[in-house]
């Protein structure tokens, strides 16, 4: 092999394959929700990354091209680059989908200005959406999906080594279709709560028309508070069962993705 001269004498070789290897966890690693928060520093992530392509370069025999600066490996590093943003970007779509159905359930209970800093992304969200995605993180962790998507990681370099043929077409409308079915998911959390704050505007509503001297935002403001709350507590079972669905869909098409094939999670 052809690796460019550091003067670090013979372990440039070495440094060169794990350089090599660590631009798929890196990029992996850095579109996934859970490890690409912004509180994760960089330095942790490299140094995560850099350890997990030490491993995987004693356990896996992995191949890398002939010559390090050729077009051909930087077509290689383009395509490691894109398989982990792929792998990271399932796991994202998957986390947005309780955001996007607490900004629905906020709005109809009229807490949509309530927000406050998100940790993942530094700006600023609905408390609700907040709430549930802290949910899915505690149930993804609790089911060990943090485990099984590394898992899958590193058997994507043994099941799709580098340089290899990939579909990239075919990944990529797996990723679009697991992204629809998030937002079917984020739409089967939100609306029984939201069809109970409908009904409680409904009934507002006549109760205004019936005494036009009550003030409407008097009225109506806690009572969609207060049922929205109930609701939510009353909905604690479903929305556990769907997160733990989600999670778990979350995990199989990241499996389908490291796959050539399309087999699935382990």
């Amino acid at each position: 092999m052809i690796f460019p001269d550091l003067g670090i004498g013979t372990i440039q070789d070495q440094l060169w394959l794990l350089l090599f290897v660590m631009v798929r966890i890196g990029a992996a690693l850095l579109a996934a929700p859970l490890f690409g928060i912004r509180a994760v520093p960089v330095q942790v992530r490299v140094i995560f990354a850099g350890a997990m392509a030490v491993f995987i370069l004693n356990w896996l025999p992995v191949r890398v091209p002939e010559e390090m600066l050729g077009v051909e490996t930087l077509v290689a590093l383009v395509g490691e680059a894109v398989i982990g943003l792929m792998l990271g970007f399932t796991l994202q779509l998957a986390f947005a989908a309780p955001l996007l159905a607490g900004e629905q359930i906020a709005g109809g209970m009229g807490m949509a200005i309530a927000t406050a800093v998100d940790p993942n992304s530094g700006s600023q969200s609905g408390v609700v959406g907040q709430m549930l995605g802290i949910m899915l993180t505690l149930i993804f962790l609790a089911i060990g999906g943090h485990l099984l998507w590394l898992r899958l990681v590193v058997e994507s370099y043994a099941l799709f080594p580098p340089g290899s043929d990939w579909d990239i077409g075919a990944q990529a409308w797996r990723v679009a279709s697991f992204a629809s079915q998030a937002f079917a998911t984020a739409l089967v959390i939100a609306l029984p709560i939201t069809l109970v704050l409908l009904l409680v505007q409904m009934v507002t509503g006549v109760i205004s028309r019936s005494a036009p001297s009550l003030n409407l935002f008097a009225l109506g403001l806690p009572a969609s508070v207060l049922a929205g709350i109930a609701a939510l507590i009353a909905s604690t079972p479903l929305l556990t069962e769907q997160f733990v669905t989600l999670a778990e869909t979350a995990i199989g098409q990241v499996g389908m993705i490291a796959r050539p094939d399309g087999a699935g999670a382990p």
